[in-house]
């Protein structure tokens, strides 16, 4: 009688074993979906790499990604097309990224340990507030920073695009490095603290190593969002030797004279490789920074 109620399966447990073990039909399709879908979202990136070998002539003719001739000169040509090699841009890029990554890590890391362990006055008021500038958009501020930086003398240099970084304007990663910290235990300040340690040194040898995945997603976004970044190199960056890779591009289009579409797409093409590798590279962080951080 008991094996033949272990063969009998009740209405129930065969749904059960249908929901759990799905066909694969219906794997297959949920696949072939994602894999169409993801095609869809990397067809622009696809036709960009495409029309980077094409003669510039043939780049708007068709929207296929299956080029009739290939001309790898729009590489050679688009490096030299501007008045400096475009190495010279992606220097300066690299210049500024890195001075707004350090300027991030730095000062968003103190600034989120002070919320998170110190206690002062008007805390909350000022953690609102800091949660507030989120909502701002660049173009309300930009005129009152420009006028500043301005009196400073500092157009047309790199100072305005990395000296607030180092001021914890960016509320994102404050925010983000904040929950984090919340949820490190509190008995590995206590354990510092009657080994003798301040707050700087529980900082800096208990709390900041613990926040590698939150530093690692500051980093990776910093640098994407730097590297893209359009709007506000194109403001302060006045000299064509200052340019950054995004105002470079720009540059290859002129309402005067006929744009070389193909050596603008092969620089797209280059200018994007720095972010496809910092991705790869950081994608692990990335992954456990996100999971780890603000969900209590």
């Amino acid at each position: 009688m008991t094996d033949l109620a272990e063969r009998v399966e009740t209405p129930t447990a065969k749904v059960e074993k249908a929901v759990k073990t799905p066909g694969p039909w219906r794997s297959i399709a949920k696949h072939t979906g994602l894999i169409l879908l993801t095609l869809v979202m990397l067809y622009p990136v696809i036709w960009m790499v495409v029309s980077s070998l094409r003669p510039n002539e043939e780049i708007f003719r068709s929207p296929g990604v299956i080029p009739d001739s290939f001309r790898f000169e729009n590489y050679s040509e688009g490096w030299t097309a501007l008045s400096s090699p475009f190495g010279h841009y992606l220097i300066n890029s690299a210049i500024v990224v890195i001075g707004c990554i350090i300027g991030n890590l730095v000062s968003c890391s103190m600034a989120a340990y002070a919320f998170a362990r110190l206690e002062f006055s008007g805390k909350k008021l000022w953690f609102a507030i800091m949660l507030g500038t989120i909502m701002l958009p660049i173009h309300v501020i930009i005129v009152p920073q420009y006028v500043m930086f301005s009196q400073f003398g500092w157009v047309n240099t790199f100072l305005p695009l990395i000296v607030p970084k180092l001021l914890a304007t960016d509320a994102f990663f404050v925010f983000l490095m904040v929950q984090f910290i919340r949820g490190l235990p509190r008995e590995l300040d206590e354990a510092a603290r009657i080994d003798g340690a301040g707050h700087p040194r529980i900082f800096l040898q208990v709390i900041l190593p613990l926040m590698l995945p939150a530093l690692a997603t500051t980093t990776i976004f910093t640098f994407i969002w730097t590297w893209n970044d359009f709007f506000s190199q194109l403001i302060y960056l006045t000299d064509p030797e200052m340019y950054t890779v995004p105002v470079a591009l720009r540059s290859y289009v002129d309402a005067t004279v006929s744009t070389s579409w193909g050596s603008m797409f092969a620089m797209s093409v280059v200018s994007l490789l720095p972010i496809f590798l910092a991705f790869l590279v950081g994608q692990r962080f990335l992954i456990k920074g996100i999971a780890t951080t603000g969900i209590k």
